[in-house]
């Protein structure tokens, strides 16, 4: 290696970290990550040494091995700095990488669909979003890529139209339509990293996020309507613990709770616990309203269990001859007696994610739906220090915007997107 070859190298990767610093130094803010600063690019040095770029790159690399896939996912869809040319910095940053851990894979993953949702123009329909549309938008990342994908990646297509037949999250989530297309993410293997299939695995993850966003927009549009229909009988309060809230939650809180409920959830569309709390809210509403599978159940296990009671009177008049045995007579009623339901695992109080999912007011970006709103960056300080917001788990990482209005247009005009 040449001592100008090794010299533009290193201005490379200083170039490089220099542009990753902001988003990285930032990330470490917002979830507490205790690291220190470096002196070097927090001064914005133009020409390092070579033990400065080392020093810097070292950096670089223990952040990416501190930041978890949802700290990431979550703060890219709240940070001004998540600018398309950042979200290019990132992706190009972690496909560049020789080893590629499940953890670099699922990074990848979601910056290539973030991207795309960030360039793409709006007004997109579905049906346009095919393989040569992706490929070509997404060249400024993956460059030309020739589009012959092989047989395996045609299972991508089937999870899609599985996903397009869901008629609520909770057949979506509990379907085990997420499950494969997570299974074929992971059979992939190192094929992922084939450009073709970097290209398929944008699209799917992008129609994918368009499906759950428009199953959670019918979901809390149910919920809203059930809560008018209960006020309408004269109903004020609900049983809510299944979703973890009250066993006497006040229908005008729910009401304000799903009209401000727009911070949505992971996009790896995993059942965390945010995403779980909207679709007990809805199970809950749909039973207050004696509906839905809950309401279903209660009413055949009552009727199931009330046909017993029958039996004792039916077979009273008996031979005198079975009168000596007076106490087996009131055991068998007794053992058919209905049982009460059991109750809820989850307090009456409302768990601290319900309050949180509650309360939550921040913006998150959609595929071509909603972009976020934008957060001054705050200037680097002279070392990390914890904010009052820890890191989340996994669970509760938001990912996705879901307006309230019943008339939301999933289309509808995102700030800085591309116009037909």
């Amino acid at each position: 290696m040449t001592e100008s070859t090794s010299a533009k190298e290193l201005a490379v990767q200083w170039k490089t970290a220099r542009r990753l610093y902001p988003v990285y130094f930032e990330l470490a803010r917002e979830f507490v990550i205790d690291v220190q600063p470096s002196a070097d690019l927090e001064a914005g040095v133009e020409t390092p040494g070579k033990e400065a770029v080392e020093q810097a790159n070292r950096w670089i690399e223990e952040m990416d091995q501190r930041i978890q896939v949802h700290q990431l996912r979550q703060f890219l869809q709240t940070s001004s700095l998540a600018t398309p040319e950042g979200l290019l910095d990132l992706l190009q940053h972690y496909l560049a990488k020789a080893a590629k851990t499940d953890a670099i894979r699922d990074k990848i993953d979601f910056l290539l669909v973030q991207y795309f949702s960030q360039i793409a123009p709006t007004g997109l329909v579905d049906t346009d979003v095919d393989l040569a549309y992706v490929a070509k938008e997404m060249e400024p990342a993956l460059g030309k890529v020739e589009l012959k994908p092989p047989v395996w990646l045609n299972a991508l297509d089937r999870v899609l139209e599985a996903a397009r037949r869901c008629r609520s999250l909770d057949e979506l989530l509990h379907g085990g339509v997420l499950e494969q297309g997570r299974k074929a993410k992971s059979l992939a293997g190192d094929l992922f990293y084939l450009p073709v299939a970097l290209v398929a695995f944008t699209r799917f993850g992008y129609l994918m996020r368009r499906a759950f966003f428009k199953l959670m927009l019918g979901d809390l549009n149910t919920i809203l309507d059930g809560l008018g229909e209960l006020e309408e009988r004269g109903i004020k309060t609900i049983d809510c613990r299944r979703a973890q809230f009250s066993s006497d939650e006040p229908i005008l809180r729910l009401r304000m709770i799903c009209q401000s409920w727009k911070v949505m959830f992971q996009a790896e569309y995993s059942s965390g616990q945010p995403l779980r709390m909207l679709v007990d809210l809805r199970a809950s509403v749909d039973y207050a309203l004696g509906r839905g599978k809950g309401a279903e159940q209660a009413k055949s296990g009552t009727q199931a269990k009330s046909a017993p009671a029958a039996k004792p009177a039916a077979t009273a008049p008996k031979p005198a001859a079975t009168a000596a045995k007076p106490a087996a007579a009131p055991a068998k009623p007794a053992a058919t007696t209905a049982k009460p339901a059991p109750k809820p695992m989850v307090a009456a109080k409302p768990a601290p994610a319900a309050a949180k999912a509650a309360a939550s007011a921040v913006s998150a970006k959609g595929p071509a739906v909603t972009k976020p709103v934008a957060k001054p960056a705050a200037a680097p300080a002279a070392a990390v220090k914890p904010k009052a917001k820890p890191a989340v788990a996994s669970s509760d990482a938001p990912e996705f915007e879901v307006s309230s209005e019943r008339n939301w247009d999933a289309d509808a005009g995102a700030p800085g997107k591309k116009k037909n």
